[in-house]
Parts: structure tokens; sequence; C-alpha cells
């Protein structure tokens, strides 16, 4: 790829500014993280609605980007080198973005291995755990009369969050300052509220995690982040 007009995935969703980085995503807890990352190093980005249709995110141009079939996806045309660069996999998308700015990536070699524990932490527990939750609480998965997996993911999730709610205790922010732990973390605490399972893993009895929120939320570009690009287009 010699120039960001080279890539398919502009076929289906042109980009009006291809200096600026391409942000292929939706406003799920996924989706939002590089939104956010993007607002909060003040990099310029061009968002793209890629919705969670098969329509869009199986179509050859998506997979061009991501044969995973997944958002977010981003397409930097000031890659390493100069060159252009596209990237799938919101935490790898997170680590890039901070690495590429020297921010939000921790002070020092220890503080940045602390923050990339948390990052990890939600990309293999925090992640997969609330989104089966969200399955087999709101979505097709209710429907489901054998009551084991609900309970099996309401308890995990109970569990997650009781070790979020230690690690905030004495803490604003989950590694010391903001950082892109925060940002990969939050959106899923959240997601709890729109699955509508706060009250059964206790929300409220975690008075660090509604804190930790309520302060994540108040951020200017959070809130922006939160709904970019709009869910309806």
């Amino acid at each position: 790829m010699t120039a960001l007009t080279d890539h398919p995935i502009t076929r289906r969703w042109p980009a009006q500014h291809p200096e600026r980085i391409q942000l292929y995503s939706f406003p799920t807890p996924n989706g939002v993280k590089v939104a956010i990352a993007l607002e909060e190093l003040g990099l310029p980005y061009e968002a793209h609605r890629v919705t969670l249709s098969d329509a869009d995110v199986k179509s050859s141009e998506f997979l061009s980007l991501n044969p995973n079939n997944k958002i977010p996806a981003i397409l930097d045309p000031d890659g390493p080198g100069g060159k252009p660069l596209g990237l799938f996999e919101s935490g790898a998308i997170l680590i890039y973005l901070a690495e590429k700015t020297g921010k939000l990536i921790g002070t020092d070699a220890a503080n940045r291995a602390e923050v990339l524990q948390w990052l990890m932490f939600q990309m293999g527990g925090v992640g997969p755990m609330f989104g089966q939750l969200g399955f087999f609480w709101k979505f097709a998965g209710s429907k489901i009369d054998d009551p084991l997996p609900r309970e099996r993911y309401v308890g995990e999730a109970k569990r997650l969050l009781s070790v979020v709610e230690g690690a905030l205790e004495g803490k604003i922010w989950i590694a010391g300052d903001y950082s892109i732990a925060d940002i990969a973390l939050a959106p899923w605490l959240r997601a709890l509220d729109f699955y509508g399972a706060k009250e059964v893993v206790g929300w409220d009895e975690h008075p660090n995690c509604v804190a930790y929120i309520t302060r994540f939320e108040a951020r200017p570009a959070v809130q922006i982040g939160l709904n970019t690009p709009p869910r309806e287009g």
C-alpha cells in the first residue's frame, strides 16, 4: 500500500480527509475506545460508521482491513516510516496510538508495564466475560432454559468487578495516571447498564467503580468519543 486511497476499504468508505487517521467503528464498548483515545490524544481523524451488520463488517472492503470482521479498525496515513498502516484489534490500536504520541501509556517503564497489565486484564477478562454476560442476560441467550450459562457469567462478572473495585481503592485511575487502560476498561463497566445487569452484579455495592465511571464520563474527550461515529447514520 503506497497511499491511503490504494486500500480497498476506501472504496466503500471514502476518505474526505486522507491526511488524517481513518477510524472505522461503531459506538460499542470496544468501538468507543479508539474514538476516545483519538480525542484524548488530539490526533486528527475521520470517523466512518461501520455497523455490526454483515453487509458492513463482512463486506470485502472491510475484510481487506480486518479479516476478523470486527470493529474498530484504523488506517493511519502517517504510519511508521511515513507509510500508511492498517490496524485492527482495539487493544493493539490503543497501544499504537499511545506510542505514536508518547502519551497515556505510563510515566516510566514500571508504570507502562502496569498500564499494559490492566489493558490486558480488560482485553482478556472483562471484555469477553461481560460480553457473554450481555448475551446470556439480555439478548438471545436469555431465552435458554438452562440457567447455568447465565449463572456462570453473572458470577464471573461479579468476580471481575470486585477485582476492579479493590484495584481502585485509594486511586483515581486504574494504573495511577489516566491512561489507555482506563479508556479500555471504563466503557466495558458502563456496558453493564446497557445490558440491564447492574443490579444482578451488585453494581451499587462497588462505590469505587461507581465514582470511577462518573469521573470517566465527565471528561470532554470521553463525551465526544462515546458517540463517535454516531449510532445513527
